[in-house]
């Protein structure tokens, strides 16, 4: 019996010795960081930004992984030319003075050999608040068209926007804003 427990110490650590971590480069053309707010009661409002950068680290053997996203707030794609300008302004995005927000994770917790949740610091007009992003969906395969390896992933959480100083008209304009993105990045 000790000798089999001897075997699985050791067999743990020789897995881990070969586990390599891999760094995959954001793909901006389908990574959408979106948020969504009560507007007045009337409807929900869906909006997203549209130019999103960073890396991600993982290493599926040893279940370890970082992530580092910097979001162009500036990009901000509400439908609306008139509206992108209205909400880049000082009472809430105020991008003249923050072009950009910025996740950085502090820990990736994973269910089986999958991300499950990324816990990390987001950014937003100078604010730095902890958060912890959900992970709903994860796939890594190598991509059909670049022949590399491609992780994907949707993830959500919900935050404050008054604890970001970004909080003009609530409650009547939710306080409460769902953050999601949906997240491509290809081995660099």
């Amino acid at each position: 019996m000790k000798k089999l427990a001897l075997i699985a110490i050791a067999s743990a650590f020789s897995a881990s010795a070969f586990a390599t971590p891999e760094t995959f480069t954001i793909d901006n053309t389908h990574t959408f960081p979106r948020f969504e707010y009560n507007h007045f009661g009337y409807s929900t409002q869906l909006s997203r930004f549209d130019k999103t950068t960073g890396t991600v680290v993982f290493d599926q053997a040893a279940r370890t992984g970082s992530v580092d996203v910097t979001i162009d707030m500036k990009s901000v794609s509400t439908g609306s030319p008139l509206f992108n300008e209205h909400i880049q302004g000082e009472d809430f995005l105020d991008t003249g003075k923050y072009p950009t927000a910025t996740f950085k994770s502090t820990k990736v917790v994973f269910n089986g050999d999958k991300p499950s949740k990324v816990e990390g610091n987001l950014t937003i007009k100078g604010v730095t608040k902890p958060v912890t992003l959900n992970v709903t969906s994860f796939h890594s395969m190598e991509h059909p068209i670049v022949k590399k390896t491609a992780i994907g992933a949707n993830a959500t959480t919900t935050i404050k926007r008054s604890e970001f100083n970004a909080g003009k008209y609530a409650p009547y304009v939710g306080d409460d804003v769902t953050l999601t993105i949906a997240l491509e990045a290809i081995k660099q």
